[in-house]
């Protein structure tokens, strides 16, 4: 399973991206919003850091509207992936992105029939949405057992769509997104950091340290 860094801040990503594991990063409005720079300045810095898929995410729109804003973000770097909603007009844009050879990544996913339509339209990737699927049905593994529910059906009809686990809380959805098969994980900065701890770790570095000093 790959992993995306699912944050905007450029900090963050410089940081993350010096660690040699980062294969691509994910954004929407909301974290452009708290990066405090426009979009377009957001993805000159992110292809600067990652040489991996840098997701752009078009504003929710009527289908033709949302295919001119990706076609101006696809022309701004070869890696760029255009992120659209899981709508009636998201997946008609879709459509017509993936005859342009433009990658597309439907975000917003909490059902098996929204990832065969967006699948279907020729999605390169899709983002089933596992905190907040959780929050919904007050359930620790509803997103857990969509990624693997999706997983099976791309398998059983060979879609070529990849899965992004998306909405990623805490280091438990991490797992369970390793469990489920999910081709990518796109994660908080805050998770990113949790994962590289564990307290036996913490405990043996202790216990080394100390035969160090004698």
């Amino acid at each position: 399973m790959k992993i995306f860094a699912d944050t905007a801040i450029i900090d963050e990503i410089e940081e993350v991206s010096k660690w040699g594991i980062i294969s691509g990063v994910t954004t929407n409005p909301s974290l452009i919003a708290k990066s405090g720079i426009t979009l377009k300045e957001a993805i000159n810095k992110i292809t600067s850091l990652v040489d991996g898929p840098i997701s752009a995410e078009v504003a929710e729109s009527d289908a033709l509207s949302m295919v001119e804003e990706a076609k101006i973000y696809a022309v701004m770097h070869k890696n760029i992936v255009i992120k659209i909603p899981m709508t009636i007009e998201g997946v008609k844009a879709v459509k017509m992105l993936s005859a342009l050879n433009i990658k597309t990544n439907v975000t917003l996913v909490f059902s098996m029939s929204q990832a065969l339509m967006a699948a279907s339209a020729g999605a390169t990737y899709v983002s089933p949405f596992m905190g907040r699927l959780d929050d919904l049905t007050e359930s620790e593994d509803a997103g857990y057992k969509l990624l693997k529910d999706i997983k099976e059906m791309f398998k059983t009809y060979n879609f070529k769509t990849q899965i992004i686990a998306a909405s990623i809380r805490h280091l438990e959805h991490v797992n369970q997104s390793i469990k489920s098969g999910a081709d990518i994980a796109t994660i908080p900065y805050k998770v990113l950091k949790e994962m590289v701890k564990h307290e036996l770790t913490d405990k043996g570095l202790e216990i080394f340290r100390e035969a160090a000093k004698k």
